[in-house]
């Protein structure tokens, strides 16, 4: 086998070295078009994990690297002057060059051949006289743009700038240190990656980011490098001491994340940041290459052929890029944000920090630094001993005994008894009255519709009628009943276009095949074109008729006893529909800009409010994001949450998306909680956070981190209807916010399984 590898970054020549290693026969060349000790950057961080798969992979290698790195446990964070510190986290680094060098000195013990100062020859010419081409050839790959019409990449580039720079001595700890200026903030991340010794005092790297506009503000766009060093020494006294800083080439960049559909054409395939990158907040750029060549090594020897040794290689490593795609992007928004967050008190805001990628949680941040965690659940006033997702937490004149909602979903099993559709019947009295004596602060009904041609399907629930509104006060009186301290919260809506559809198992958003009922929107635009109902454009007399809809519902919900509304804005439903400039084209008062787009929702909203008993809270769920181009933007959704909280919610329910059918979601876990983060630490107003929000480790994470006031958890709670109550078991809790009902109270420890999990007799002396 002739293989070319083009790039001589750290993952291009530890695949040339692999490959060689597994197969001395095979003749490898690796092609780079600089010098042997030109790099970019500084130090290089890899994980426990990483290193393992090395030490497994190549013992010479990792041998090597043992006797170089310098490893630590702390993370420093500085600011307004202080600093905090959190432990236990375990790092090793080193110089680049100096991994550069192990690499080089292993890829010549092994005959693999070297070419420095070499530009690689064009990709269809390797791709014929080769039988493999490995594109390590960097985030600006010229084998991906050569290509560009088999992997389709996608290049986003952010609103941050950031320049590598260096400090002549070594740190003790990874560092934040942020710096709030008159033109903005900016922050400093720096490691050590060489030990002080006889040899010197070593060297950290020090990577200096702000927002463009900042960045611009502060006069650093005009700034060389020299002058960018020095200007940045200044900025940061705490880490640096006053001392100087000094580049290797270094200009302030753009981070870009790279994405490509497919990572291999015929016999080349794409390795490291050609193929994807992740931002170097986490630190898991060269980790991912290494890794990538790890496995693409592996690949190529167990396969029986090279077309499945590359499909098995993007099929192993594509869902672990993904995943820490998705944690490098939470961690740069965060940075991107962080404006929002300086105001937090100082161990919050040090807590905020270190989970921003959702990878690091409040559980495993406890095992690796008890004390550390402690000292901001006091800050934040939790009581010693209990989670935070156990304080309880007021909205208007209603107190929540915990933080955890039972978010409406659609159940579609409302039976038409006696020709009267909408009205709930037993399923719903056990499906609700389960969850409430699950231990949930707070349970939400599915939307439930004003009106006949407001529902969504045959099966949606209603209150529009004195049998609806005499069914749904059997429910809450159940609830407050048998579950007392359960609150319970009724979601209404209107499904405008997306009315008049199947139940949803058969056939989500399908029209149904007879008796449909004319639907109506903003604009008449289908939800599929072809496919649904051309909706009626509603005129402005009809608005007022929908409008006193909503308004009786409201009055029919307070009666029924329920101690919470929530005014369904979201998901591309009637009231969601006004508010996306993709739904909503109309060119009257209720179009055009976000306010006038925001008219009427908010029109519904005050006339709700206003009969709506005013010691009851309600809240308004939002889509702040329609996963579109064109749709409502960032601004926009802080826009329509300040509007809602100006009239009168008591929180903003933050969801996202399924306003289009042809939105392309970034799913994840807890994918849409950022978007209620921005809203309640721009705006300061309180959230309910959504979105694949799993475990009880992420509700506690969310809630110290100031990202949200409620966690609403959907599929849990379908799955564990006691998901809150077996949520305070495995926590070792047993205080006021998860109380169990009496007739349960012998559950509330689990019981054994059996003789397996005992101890295990002595066998042996």
């Amino acid at each position: 086998m002739r293989v070319a590898v083009v790039g001589g970054g750290p993952g291009g020549l530890y695949a040339a070295a692999l490959l060689k290693r597994l197969d001395p026969s095979r003749g490898i060349t690796v092609f780079e078009r600089n010098a042997p000790d030109d790099t970019f950057g500084f130090g290089v961080v890899l994980s426990d994990e990483t290193l393992g798969g090395i030490e497994h992979a190549d013992p010479a290698v990792y041998a090597s690297l043992q006797r170089e790195f310098v490893r630590w446990d702390d993370i420093d964070i500085v600011h307004r002057g202080r600093t905090l510190t959190s432990g236990g986290h375990g790092f090793a680094a080193l110089g680049r060059r100096r991994l550069l060098a192990v690499l080089h000195e292993r890829c010549r013990e092994l005959g693999v051949d070297l070419r420095f100062r070499n530009e690689a020859p064009p990709v269809a010419e390797l791709a014929a006289s080769h039988d493999l081409v490995v594109a390590a050839d960097g985030v600006h790959s010229a084998t991906r743009d050569a290509l560009a019409g088999v992997f389709r990449p996608r290049l986003t580039t952010h609103r941050c700038r950031y320049i590598w720079l260096a400090a002549d001595f070594a740190l003790d700890a990874f560092r934040f240190e942020i710096a709030e200026t008159e033109h903005g903030v900016l922050q400093l991340h720096a490691y050590p990656y060489e030990r002080a010794g006889e040899q010197g005092p070593g060297a950290s790297t020090v990577i200096v980011e702000a927002r463009e506009e900042v960045w611009r503000a502060a006069g650093l766009d005009r700034l060389d490098e020299r002058a960018s060093a020095e200007r940045c020494a200044k900025l940061f006294p705490e880490t640096l001491g006053g001392g100087p800083l000094r580049g290797n080439n270094s200009q302030w960049i753009a981070f870009r994340t790279v994405v490509n559909e497919r990572w291999s054409d015929g016999n080349v395939v794409l390795l490291g940041d050609a193929a994807h990158t992740a931002h170097f907040s986490i630190g898991s750029g060269t980790k991912l290459a290494v890794e990538d060549a790890l496995a693409l090594a592996a690949c190529v020897e167990e396969q029986p052929d090279l077309p499945a040794a590359l499909a098995a290689y993007e099929e192993e490593r594509r869902p672990v890029v993904l995943s820490t795609q998705r944690a490098a992007r939470g961690s740069l928004e965060w940075f991107e944000d962080l404006a929002t967050y300086t105001g937090q008190p100082p161990r919050q805001f040090a807590f905020n920090l270190l989970t921003r990628s959702r990878r690091v949680t409040h559980d495993n941040l406890r095992l690796r630094d008890p004390g550390f965690v402690a000292g901001v659940e006091a800050e934040a006033g939790v009581p010693e001993g209990t989670p935070p997702m156990f304080t309880p937490y007021r909205l208007r004149g209603l107190t929540l005994r915990n933080r955890v909602v039972v978010s409406a979903m659609d159940m579609y099993s409302a039976e038409d008894e006696a020709g009267t559709p909408g009205v709930p019947g037993d399923f719903h009295l056990v499906h609700l009255g389960a969850r409430a004596l699950g231990g949930a602060g707070l349970v939400m009904t599915e939307m439930v519709c004003v009106s006949p041609h407001g529902r969504i399907t045959p099966g949606c629930t209603g209150l529009w009628t004195d049998e609806q509104e005499a069914a749904w006060g059997r429910v809450a009186g159940f609830v407050h009943a048998r579950s007392p301290g359960t609150a319970i919260g009724v979601q209404i809506g209107h499904s405008g276009r997306k009315g008049s559809t199947r139940l949803m198992w058969e056939g989500i958003d399908e029209p149904l095949t007879e008796g449909n009922w004319p639907v109506v929107a903003p604009s008449p635009l289908p939800y599929r074109e072809g496919v649904n109902q051309v909706p009626h454009a509603l005129t402005t007399d009809e608005l007022a008729v929908i409008r006193e809809e909503f308004t009786d519902a409201a009055r029919r919900a307070a009666r029924a006893g329920f101690d919470l509304l929530e005014l369904h804005c979201a998901h591309g439903y009637l009231l969601s529909s006004f508010l996306s400039p993709l739904t909503n084209r109309r060119t009257d008062a209720y179009g055009g800009t976000v306010e006038g787009r925001l008219r009427f929702p908010l029109e519904v909203f005050d006339a709700v409010r206003e009969v709506w008993p005013e010691q009851r809270p309600m809240t308004v769920r939002v889509s702040a994001t329609d996963w579109a181009e064109g749709g409502i933007t960032p601004e926009e959704a802080l826009r329509v949450a300040a509007a809602f909280s100006e009239h009168g919610a008591d929180a903003i329910d933050v969801s996202t998306g399924q306003v289009v059918a042809e939105e392309r979601p970034d799913f994840g876990r807890s994918y849409q909680t950022p978007y209620a983060d921005r809203i309640r630490n721009t705006l300061g107003v309180p959230v309910i956070a959504v979105g694949a929000i799993s475990s009880w480790d992420d509700v506690n994470s969310l809630l110290l981190a100031g990202r949200a006031d409620l966690c609403a958890l959907g599929r849990p709670h379908l799955y564990d209807p006691h998901w809150t109550l077996h949520a305070a078991a495995d926590q070792g809790y047993e205080g006021p916010g998860a109380p169990w009902p009496l007739p349960y109270r012998a559950g509330s420890r689990k019981p054994p399984t059996g003789r397996t999990d005992g101890p295990k007799p002595r066998l042996t002396l």
